[in-house]
Order: structure tokens, then sequence, then C-alpha cells
């Protein structure tokens, strides 16, 4: 038997068995638990660690483990006026206190058990490099100073390939200009902070990420959409709403685009950087999903970032979307004066990255097991994308949903998701609902919107499901929830 069943099935054991003693009464030792069990003293100890934890039992150094004495009644609590707290606004606010997280929180929540997850905004555990990424933090722990306080702009060798990694052959970074992030949701939500005061308007693409735009409304920014086409922003539009709003900040995603697949047109590249500068704004660029290139894709075009030298575009990456959600590292690239706002915001709202974590990302981008990680999901992901969208041909032959035609509005050649537009008239919320009571979990369209969306849509996610047989089935299951949707529940 593995340890962890085993500590689980010992700590319950234990649980059930705490009624015959009294409140303060010792235990059996250690040694006779190991003996009457048959399982290792590390078990023992972990199994009463878990009821330590729960408040269950309490133990003293030397004296043993001891039942813990009952737990004092909770006192009730009214709380009721923090309703006006939280709400109270002050007549020069800029924008609500409160923050939607719903669009977030719709990716990051597990799904129920048995539920196909087609929502997911991580690769799946069988697709994360799990040995590898715990052989590169052993190595980690074990190196002199792993434990020491980091520079506050992050470990100079993890700078320096981050550089590498964003500025491309041509040294269009060095080390200096990179800062160090606690993964890409806070570097995304410092460039905010840094780059807009509160009230004024950020120009954002129609659709876009949820998370974005929550962190911007939290920030006080009010999101101005510009909508997206099979080639990326709109150029013609840019333009236009850096005119119309006044703002000077636009954030973008030019690489697999988050909902829609798109990779920005070459043309259009030039053209976002020129807009830009005659509007005297900046640039975030979004570079989530550089690491997740499908096999069969040509070589994806440099980063906007590498191709500006007027210090427009502040470049946002991680490492966690190709790795694990806990590998939780990192960079914000930027040139000139603004990298100081970068780095003093970052270092008053969370000091630095915590360095055995640092440490980690460099001993695993730095091993052989990095590059053969990246070839595995790169083909991994190709295949089911291919897997998914055979399924909704299949299922969806006719065009109703979400099949070819008004279905799948683009095949991403990276990335991890399918957008789909719905027929006119369709209600995605009830068709998500219906697709949860079929078992499989799936993203409405209405928050990737910052106004009104043009149509219904649903993000289909093929990197969270554990291979393409389940692929397979969620669709199948998502054919089920449209027909219940069409016919109202009627046979």
């Amino acid at each position: 038997m593995h340890e962890r069943s085993s500590v689980t099935e010992l700590a319950g054991i234990l649980r059930d068995g705490l009624d015959r003693y009294s409140p303060g009464e010792k235990l059996p030792s250690s040694r006779a638990l190991v003996e009457r069990h048959r399982v290792s003293p590390v078990t023992v100890s972990r199994a009463l660690a878990e009821l330590v934890a729960e408040g269950l039992v309490v133990t003293r150094p030397g004296a043993g483990a001891f039942r813990a004495e009952a737990r004092p009644q909770a006192r009730a609590v009214d709380t009721s006026w923090q309703e006006i707290a939280l709400s109270a606004e002050a007549a020069d606010d800029h924008a609500p206190r409160g923050v939607d997280d719903s669009g977030v929180l719709a990716t990051l929540a597990a799904p129920a058990p048995g539920v196909i997850e087609l929502n997911g905004g991580y690769l799946h555990p069988a697709l994360q490099p799990e040995r590898a990424l715990a052989a590169a933090l052993a190595r980690a722990g074990r190196r002199p100073g792993a434990w020491g306080r980091p520079p506050m702009e992050g470990v100079t060798e993890l700078r320096a390939w981050f550089a590498r990694e964003i500025g491309g052959p041509g040294g269009a970074l060095a080390a200096s200009d990179v800062l160090v992030t606690a993964g890409g949701q806070s570097a995304l939500t410092t460039a905010l902070r840094a780059l807009a005061p509160p009230g004024a308007p950020v120009l954002v693409e129609s659709p876009t990420y949820p998370g974005m735009l929550s962190a911007a409304r939290a920030s006080g920014l009010r999101p101005v959409p510009v909508p997206v086409d099979a080639d990326g922003v709109r150029t013609d539009l840019l333009a236009e709403a850096f005119r119309a709003s006044g703002a000077r900040l636009f954030v973008c995603q030019p690489l697999f685009q988050n909902p829609t697949g798109t990779v920005l047109a070459a043309g259009r590249r030039a053209e976002v950087l020129r807009i830009a500068r005659a509007a005297g704004a900046f640039v975030i660029e979004d570079d989530f999903a550089r690491r997740l290139v499908h096999q069969d894709a040509p070589a994806p075009p440099p980063t906007l970032i590498a191709d500006d030298p007027c210090g427009t575009v502040v470049h946002v990456c991680s490492l966690t979307k190709a790795t694990s959600p806990s590998l939780r590292v990192g960079a914000l690239a930027a040139h000139g004066p603004v990298l100081d706002r970068l780095r003093a915001i970052q270092v008053v709202d969370g000091f630095f990255v915590a360095r055995p974590l640092q440490e980690a990302a460099l001993e695993l981008v730095g091993s052989p097991a990095w590059s053969r990680h990246l070839r595995v999901i790169s083909g991994q992901l190709a295949s089911r994308r291919d897997a998914l969208v055979a399924a909704l041909r299949l299922h969806f032959a006719d065009g109703e949903a979400a099949g070819p035609g008004p279905g799948v509005q683009v095949v991403p050649p990276g990335g991890y998701h399918l957008w789909l537009r719905l027929p006119d008239g369709t209600d995605e919320s009830a068709f998500a609902g219906a697709a949860l009571r079929a078992g499989v979990a799936v993203a409405p369209g209405r928050p990737y919107f910052a106004a009104e969306p043009p149509a219904a849509h649903l993000r289909l996610t093929y990197a969270s499901a554990a291979g393409t047989a389940e692929l397979a089935e969620g669709v199948r299951r998502l054919r089920t929830a449209y027909e219940e949707l069409r016919t109202g529940g009627r046979e």
C-alpha cells in the first residue's frame, strides 16, 4: 500500500476510535500503534499530524498524544454591519469596490467527480512535468543560499533566461530589463496598476481573458473593447478607440489569443505599435501561450517587445501554463523608466518571489527534461485539438451549434482552447447549465466581453481533460445538453 493511502487509512481508524477516550486522556503510544496496525513509524506520525490539524488530538513533547478537550460552542457573530461598510462609496470613487471573480473562478474551480472538464485553464496532471519539477525543486533546495533573500528584481540567472526567451536571438532584452513575478496574473495586475490611474480607460481586445478584465476593474480602470477578427485586433478600430476614449493603455494577446485562438497578423503587428506610439500609449503584451505551440504549427512570430525600440511594450509571460498551476513564476519585461514603476509596485505589494521557487524554475528550464517536456505537450495539444474539432464536427455536423461554419471560428496552431459561436437566440448560460447536468463543464462566453457581446459563445479547452477519449465523450455529452436545451427537456 502507498504511504499516502496508509496514512489516510490509519487516520480514519484513529478518528473513529477517539470516542473510546475521554477529553484529555492519553492515546496509545506511537510504538503501540505501529505494532497494532502494522505500519511504519512515519505513517503513525503523519496520521496523528492529520488529527492534530483537525483539532481532534493534541501532542505534548515527551508525553505523547491526547484526545483534545471539547471545543467551546461557537458564539454567533453579527456581521450585518459589513454590508454597509463594504458597499459605501465616496462621491469621487472611480469604480465599484466589489470585484467580479466569476469569470476567473469558472476556470479555476475543480469539477465535481464524474464531470469532464472542458473549461479548465491548466494542463491535466498527466501532461504536467511532475518528475522534472520534483527533481528541480530537490536540486534547488540544496543550492547554497537557496533559502536566503533574493534580489528584489529576481534571481539574476533567471532574469537572464527570461530575457533571452522574450527578446529572441537578436538580443532585444538584457537581464536588467526583466522582473521576476509570482505568475502571469500577478504580473498583469502590477502592469495595469503601474500604467493607468484609477478611473482611466484601458483598451482591451473583445473578447478577451476575463481575469484581465477583473484585474482592471479591481484597479479602478474602465475596460473599453476593441473587436477581434481572424487576424487579431482590428487596428482600424484600435486607432478610433484611442481617439474616442483618450486611453493611454492597450492590453492584447498577440499569440493564440484567449479565447479566440487568433494570431495577430504580420501586417497588424507594426500597426499596433505605430498606433500606440501616436497615442502616447503603452501596450501590455500578454504572451501567456508561447510555450504551447502545436507540433504542426509554423514557428511563432517574435514577441512584440522584440520589435519595439521605443519602450512602448510591457511584456508579460509565465511558466505556469506550460508546467503546473503551482509553479507561480513569471516575468515582466520593459525598457525605460516604466520598469522602475513596475518594480516599485511589485515590491510594495509582495516584496519578492520566494527564492526556492525561482531556483526550482531555473533548475527546470536549464535541464534536458525541459525541452523534452515542451516537445511532448506540443504533440499532445495538437492531437487533442484535432480530436476535439473532429468530435464537434461529428456531433454538430449540421452547424446547429459548435460545428463548422458558425461554430468553430478558428482552429488554432497553439494554446489549448476553441471559441465556439452558437446559433442566434441561444441562451449560452442555459446551455452551460444543461451541459453541467449532462456531465461536462464548459465556459459561457459572456465573461469574455467588456461590453455587450455580439452573439452567444462557448469556450472549450482541451488541455485539462484526461485524453482524446474523454474529449470525445465530453462533446457527446455536450450534444445531449444541446438537445435538452432545444427540446426543453421533452423527448
